[in-house]
């Protein structure tokens, strides 16, 4: 009897580790559908930073001189249409990029002093070795009174390797702006706490490894292969569902963005009030 039982044990045993090596298989395959999706999902980030370069555009005046300090591919450029937009960028990373007025280390920007009433600066603070080297550069061609927008990550994964070196808190910002001779006007979080959840189970979905078997030893590694995959569907599903929250409602009293946006200006000139 004790036998027979055991038997039966057995063969349900080996039938079941037959099942999770067929369903690891089929999650494998699934593995390039799994990521795609966490990819191409909505990125609440980026609709608050065109909120946000809208705004800030919207409060130009016309004909004024913009410099996009790091412009990439310029997705901000038709925002700035009624005015005069120079772009500047050191076109190292083997990415897509937009032509640029001057192709250069943002160090060293090669135009005179004053030269420009806004400067948008979005999502490139992290990517300097020398912050600082920037800031004060980028406030030598701003004209007194000019104002500037810029961005950066709190919380992000490491990207356009190796350029990029730093993350920044609110307290850097106005450690950095006030050290660089800014005006500090805002610094906000940029999306909401839902946005940051969202980032954090898309990433998960995506970076989860589905061979778990190959990490955990025994059988412990292959009964965590459903786990896995159930988990990475489920986190793909609620990091858009997050998302879709965050584009509608900015939570902001409790957790931690994903990134800051800071606007500054440069200190008007001194007038002297000497006869």
């Amino acid at each position: 009897m004790c036998e027979a039982g055991d038997q039966e044990f057995g063969i349900v045993f080996v039938r079941t580790i037959f099942f999770i090596k067929w369903l690891a298989k089929q999650s494998i395959l699934g593995c390039d559908q799994l990521r795609l999706g966490a990819e191409f999902m909505r990125n609440s980030s980026r609709t608050w930073l065109r909120r946000a370069n809208e705004e800030f555009a919207a409060t130009v005046p016309i004909g004024s001189r913009v410099l996009d300090a790091g412009a990439g591919d310029q997705p901000y450029r038709h925002l700035f249409a009624h005015c005069e937009y120079e772009a500047a960028d050191f076109e190292l990373v083997d990415k897509v990029y937009a032509k640029s007025t001057y192709v250069c280390n943002l160090e060293e920007i090669p135009v005179e002093d004053a030269r420009f009433d806004i400067i948008i600066f979005n999502q490139v603070m992290e990517h300097l070795i020398h912050p600082m080297l920037v800031l004060h550069e980028l406030r030598r061609v701003l004209k007194p009174g000019g104002r500037m927008i810029c961005s950066a990550p709190l919380f992000y994964e490491e990207h356009e390797q190796p350029y990029d070196f730093y993350r920044y808190t609110k307290f850097a910002w106005r450690a950095m702006m006030n050290e660089a001779g800014f005006d500090l006007l805002s610094v906000e979080w940029l999306e909401g706490y839902f946005g940051t959840v969202a980032y954090q189970l898309a990433t998960a979905a995506k970076y989860l490894p589905s061979r778990t078997y190959r990490t955990i030893p025994g059988l412990l590694g292959w009964y965590a292969v459903p786990v896995v995959v159930f988990s990475r569907l489920l986190f793909n599903v609620l990091a858009k569902i997050f998302y879709f929250f965050d584009e509608r409602g900015k939570h902001t009293s409790s957790g931690y963005p994903k990134n800051y946006v800071v606007t500054v200006r440069k200190p008007s000139l001194a007038v002297s009030t000497e006869i």
